[in-house]
This record gives structure tokens, C-alpha cells and sequence, in this order.
């Protein structure tokens, strides 16, 4: 197994923590996903810098695997990826703003358009450039009317690819997923050559199996499970651990943290670790007397927070793991055992957060 440091953020020997991504791992997840949805193509949504593991490791990675076709958020991010990707497809899905068509033009972006003034303003744009057309079948975010489709089809413009969102694709059981289906496929006809796009990560778990030609996984390819109520089937991609900075003993009734917000029950040994909000990790992680919060993984041992998480800081009650196992020991954040859904549900957040959170301190290890 081949390790391999990206340059971003501090060296190991600098840093307090140390993320670790598993390349290979995302390059499985692609994989599975592309085999489970043949003959659709699979592509990659890699907006928000490869959900936090790094356009420039990420995008290679899945493009050895075999990904053609990648999805992102902005027009800077599509010329990050044109960068690592030179002959990929690449849609950008914010919409279009005007002033980003120099970019979009010089680095061969495609945009997604979601609106009549969307459209409007790429057909102005010389050489009918290939473009995507959202619509909404029932987000209500981004995305044009249904009975806008016709109309924006009848312009001067070059749609190569017309897809919708899921609103709740993880709830297998939803009766809105079929709404959008039976809609997406009224308007079908609009478009009658261009290629089609429905599925996120759970929508390609559906029984219906709305995959059309093209699927667009994201959380699911960084290990986020598209299952939330069954196994997730993915292979987890980070990881994240970091140094005791220093044990202390404290007496039952003692506080921890800003505020007072954590009482010790008994005689505790805690350890103070560095990473805190700063570095991505939730303060709503925080345990209080009323709430348990977050968990670390020290020796083997499953340690809860203790106290507020602090902007740098975050305290964790190690009274369960031996001194000798303390020695030399690192609190591992996210692991095996501690999942990015994990996290988030203790959170009070989700998975997607975490990822796209995952601070610029860390050290970066990629596997």
C-alpha cells in the first residue's frame, strides 16, 4: 500500500491532528456504484472541494477508475477539476451567472441551467456550447417549471443533459419519490435527445431504480451511507486521529469546559486533545449534564466528550483506558468504529457537514 502527502495544510511534524484519506477506498465506492447502475454511466458530484478530501487527489483518483463525467457547485471549482481532469465533462450545478461565461468558455465547463434568464443568457454565448437543464419536480430550490422545459428547449441552446433532484431519496418509502419520477418523465418528451439525470447517492438504492443515463453520487463515494436505516454499504474513505495534549484527573462534582456545562460523576481522567470548531468539529458535539455528545476512540476504548467543544480544543473522558494504554495513545475522531453519520448524529447534524467541514489544520495523509 502506497502512502502518498498531499501539500495542503501543515506538515505531519506541524500539525495536531492528521486526516487521512483512502483514495483507494473512493475509487471502490465509484466502482460498486458503477457496476450497480449499468448501463447508466456513473459520474461524481465533487463540489465542496471533493466533499472535504481535496479536488486535486480526489478527481485523479475517480478518473483512473474509470469516472468521465464530474458534477460541482461553482465555476472555480470546475476549473480546479479541468486542471487534474483534462478530458472529463464537467457540469457546474449553482446555475449560471453571468459573469462566470469567460470561465466556463475558456475552461470548457458546462453550465446546468435552472432558469428562463439561465437560458437567456447562454443562448447569447456564441458556438451553441453543450449545457445541462434542471428541473424542479418538487425541491422548490433551483431548477425551472416543468412547463418552462418546452420553452427553454425552443432557444438557440445546446442540451445535452436534462436532470432533476430527489427532495427525500433516502426514505426508500416516500411517496414524493415516485411524484418526481411520474413528473420527470411527463417532461420528458421535451427533450427528447438529451440524456437524462435523476439519482443522487440514495436515489441509486430505490426500488424504482431511476437511474436514466447518468447518476450522480456524492456523499455515498466518501463512505456516507445512501441507506440510513440498513448497513451502509460503502467503504469509509477518512479518517481522523490526533495526540493527547495533556491527562489531568479531576474529582466527582467537578466542572469541564466553558459554562460549566459538565459535571464529572465520579473520579475522572480526562485528556484534552487539539481540534476543536476551528478544525471542522461540530460545537454541537458538546456533552452537557443533559446531553451526551460526541465520542472519541482512544486504545480501543470509546471515550465521550466532556464539556463544551472549544474553538481548538476538545476534552474527552478517558477514565476506562489504562495508563499504560494512554501512553503514546491518539484519539481517533473518525475511524472505524465512529463513522462521518455517527458523528453527525451526535452532531445534531448529518454526515454531508462533517465532510465538507473537515479543517484546513489537518495534516493530510493520502493512502
Amino acid at each position: 500500500m502506497s502512502v502518498v502527502t498531499f501539500s495542503s495544510g501543515p506538515q505531519r511534524e506541524e500539525a495536531q491532528a492528521i486526516l487521512t484519506i483512502d483514495l483507494g477506498a473512493l475509487a471502490e465506492n465509484w466502482t460498486l456504484l458503477s457496476a450497480r447502475v449499468e448501463p447508466a454511466e456513473c459520474g461524481a458530484v465533487v463540489k465542496a472541494d471533493a466533499y472535504g478530501t481535496g479536488i486535486e487527489a480526489a478527481v485523479p483518483a475517480l478518473a483512473k477508475a474509470g469516472c468521465k463525467t464530474f458534477f460541482v457547485a461553482h465555476a472555480s471549482e470546475g476549473v480546479r477539476v479541468r486542471k487534474v481532469a483534462p478530458q472529463a465533462t464537467i457540469y457546474v450545478l449553482n446555475g449560471l451567472l453571468p459573469q462566470s461565461i469567460p470561465t466556463l468558455i475558456a475552461h470548457d465547463l458546462r453550465p446546468v441551467l435552472g432558469s428562463m434568464d439561465n437560458v437567456a443568457a447562454w443562448q447569447n454565448v456564441p458556438g451553441m456550447r453543450a449545457c445541462a437543464l434542471h428541473v424542479d419536480t418538487g425541491m422548490n430550490r433551483l431548477g425551472l417549471a416543468p412547463h418552462d422545459v418546452a420553452g427553454a428547449m425552443s432557444k438557440n441552446i445546446a442540451v445535452d443533459l436534462l436532470m432533476t433532484h430527489f427532495v427525500s431519496s433516502e426514505e426508500a418509502s416516500d411517496a414524493t419519490n415516485d411524484i418526481q419520477i411520474a413528473r420527470f418523465a411527463a417532461i420528458r418528451n421535451a427533450a427528447p435527445h438529451a440524456r437524462t439525470s435523476l439519482a443522487n447517492s440514495s436515489g441509486l438504492f430505490l426500488p424504482q431504480k431511476p437511474y436514466g443515463d447518468l447518476v450522480r453520487p456524492g456523499y455515498a463515494l466518501y463512505g456516507g451511507n445512501p441507506t440510513p436505516d440498513q448497513k451502509n454499504p460503502m467503504r469509509a474513505v477518512v479518517s481522523l486521529e490526533a495526540p493527547l495534549l495533556q491527562i489531568r484527573t479531576i474529582e466527582g462534582g467537578d466542572k469541564v469546559g466553558y459554562n460549566a456545562q459538565w459535571t464529572a460523576k465520579r473520579r475522572t481522567k480526562l485528556a484534552t486533545i487539539g481540534i476543536g470548531y476551528a478544525d471542522g468539529l461540530p460545537r454541537a458535539a458538546m456533552a452537557t449534564d443533559i446531553r451526551p455528545g460526541g465520542e472519541a476512540m482512544v486504545a480501543g476504548v470509546r471515550c465521550p466528550f466532556a464539556g463544551r467543544v472549544s474553538m481548538d480544543l476538545t476534552v474527552i473522558d478517558v477514565s476506562d483506558v489504562t495508563d499504560a494504554a494512554l501512553k503514546d495513545a491518539r484519539a481517533q475522531l473518525l475511524c472505524e468504529e465512529i463513522t462521518v453519520d455517527d458523528l453527525g448524529l451526535r452532531s445534531a447534524t448529518i454526515g454531508y457537514e462533517i465532510l465538507t467541514r473537515l479543517g484546513a489544520r489537518y495534516h493530510r495523509r493520502y493512502i
